[in-house]
């Protein structure tokens, strides 16, 4: 889900436990205020301590995290690099807590104009510069498909900074199946490189969730083909 702020964490846990679901990963950090600004590291620092204890009361292994807005007379290569000294000052923290943060790279075209972080080169180069295996990327498909294409090309580059992938088809976010991505193919090549990790279905549905749902598992079964 997104950020846990105001959510009946007590309640989720109990509800997860009684019905055998696992949390697979949460917002601790958002868009605003954005970790590309050494203003926020502090508070940034705080939030992650904070998220790690609610991580725990859920038995979850992971957290996303987003860059921030475009700051204004600030560069690109300037706020990369205000994310990369964030992420290293949580670095020991998850390393120690054992949750994993989780970098989510946005689209810039449909959905998130002015965000700093978009497509994946950059996000691998920062996740590559912060060395850590609890410091991955939230490999969204629906933003990389956007964002750049070659969706089997670019997770080959970068399956080894893949953290957790969500899927969504284009456009408008709807289900797998129901736009342009061919996502059996995409499955298979996220088998063939070895990825074990949760999949999110983080779509509006066109129809109910569960439909949407039968027709995720439809897609991964033609790739299992």
């Amino acid at each position: 889900f997104w950020p846990w702020q105001g959510k009946d964490i007590e309640e989720i846990a109990t509800v997860c436990k009684e019905r055998g679901i696992e949390v697979a990963q949460f917002t601790a950090w958002g868009f605003v205020p954005g970790m590309n600004n050494p203003k926020t590291h502090s508070k940034f620092v705080e939030e992650i301590k904070k998220s790690c204890k609610i991580a725990k009361q859920l038995n979850c292994k992971r957290m996303t995290v987003v860059g921030g807005n475009d700051i204004p007379n600030m560069s690109q290569k300037e706020m990369h690099q205000n994310i990369i000294d964030a992420l290293k000052l949580v670095k020991p923290i998850v390393e120690e807590e054992g949750i994993m943060l989780i970098l989510e790279p946005m689209n810039i075209r449909v959905d998130h104009k002015g965000h700093c972080l978009y497509g994946s080169e950059d996000a691998v180069r920062i996740c590559r510069e912060v060395d850590s295996p609890m410091i991955k990327l939230n490999w969204d498909l629906y933003h990389m498909h956007i964002s750049e294409g070659d969706l089997c090309g670019r997770l080959r580059d970068g399956i080894d900074q893949v953290g957790y992938i969500q899927v969504a088809d284009h456009p408008g976010r709807h289900e797998p199946g129901t736009g342009e991505i061919y996502y059996p193919r995409v499955y298979e090549e996220l088998k063939s490189l070895g990825y074990t990790g949760p999949i999110g279905l983080e779509c509006s549905p066109v129809a109910t969730e569960d439909e949407a749902i039968q027709r995720l598992r439809k897609d991964m079964y033609y790739s299992a083909e």
